[in-house]
This record gives C-alpha cells, sequence and structure tokens, in this order.
C-alpha cells in the first residue's frame, strides 16, 4: 500500500470547517512536545496508545507516521506482539491485519 503524505484531504476540509478546533489541536501537538522522548519513542507510544484503544484508523495513521518519522519496521511489528496479552488474540488479529494494510507484518 502506497503511503500518502501528511494528513488525508478530509482533515483539511474540517480544519477549513472547524478553524477553532484545528488551533487547538496545534496546541496539544505543542504539549506532546515537551518532555524527553525523542520522535521514535513518540511515535511508538501514540500508536501503542491506538493499538490499545483498537482506533482503527488511529492505528492506520500512527503506523503511516512512524513509517514517514523513520522508526523501523521491525519496531512497529514488534507493538503487535506487546498487546497480545494486554488486549487479547483476537483484537492482536485485528491489528496484525491493519498493519498488513501498510506491507507490514508479511508472510509467507
Amino acid at each position: 500500500m502506497s503511503e500518502p503524505a501528511g494528513p488525508p484531504p478530509t482533515y483539511f476540509a474540517f480544519i477549513e470547517r472547524y478553524p477553532q478546533l484545528g488551533e487547538a489541536w496545534d496546541k496539544i501537538h505543542e504539549a506532546e512536545r515537551q518532555g524527553p522522548l525523542d520522535e521514535h519513542a513518540i511515535r511508538l507510544v501514540k500508536l501503542a496508545i491506538a493499538i490499545g484503544s483498537m482506533k482503527e484508523g488511529a492505528v492506520h495513521a500512527g503506523i503511516r507516521k512512524a513509517l514517514a518519522a523513520g522508526v523501523p519496521p521491525a519496531a512497529i511489528e514488534q507493538l503487535v506482539a506487546l498487546s497480545a496479552s494486554t488486549i487479547g488474540l483476537p483484537s492482536a488479529v485485528a491489528i496484525f491485519s491493519w498493519m498488513r494494510d501498510h506491507g507490514l507484518l508479511q508472510t509467507k
């Protein structure tokens, strides 16, 4: 699957319609950067949160953003195994399928 560059067009339409929410979103992202975590760690933590909450759209966006930030695919893939004991096998299988949508976890 080809990874789009940046947010999807719907995001920009949403922000155009609700500019104050866009400004609030920017402030949230500023607050995220206040701390010792580097970009790779931030991307993995945010992806893990999306996985734990089973938010498919957030998982897809998290994978896209992690790959764009240079997070190694193997680090992203490891999250499936790490999540299984917490979210359960059926949910881990769902995450596995969402990662495969991005060309990760290809099996023989």
